[in-house]
């Protein structure tokens, strides 16, 4: 069961974007993948937690991430 929380990185016009799994629309859009992936932690973590699921250029699942409510992230200030 999905939660309301949870986001994908997708490939998305030549670049990469962060969307919820109907991906009626983007939530924002990069150049890069690792750039997506880091925006889809913070937009999951400031939620309250959930799954990031990361597609690769073929459009299949590469990675799913857990992710924590909070600032749970080892390099996060504070």
């Amino acid at each position: 069961m999905a939660n309301w929380n949870d986001r994908w990185v997708i490939p998305h016009d030549g670049g990469w974007a962060v969307a919820k799994e109907s991906r009626e629309r983007v939530s924002a859009k990069f150049d890069t993948q690792a750039e997506a992936i880091d925006r889809g932690r913070e937009i999951v973590r400031n939620a309250g937690g959930g799954e990031l699921t990361i597609m690769g250029e073929d459009g299949r699942i590469r990675h799913k991430d857990t992710v924590g409510a909070g600032h749970d992230d080892p390099n996060a200030p504070g």
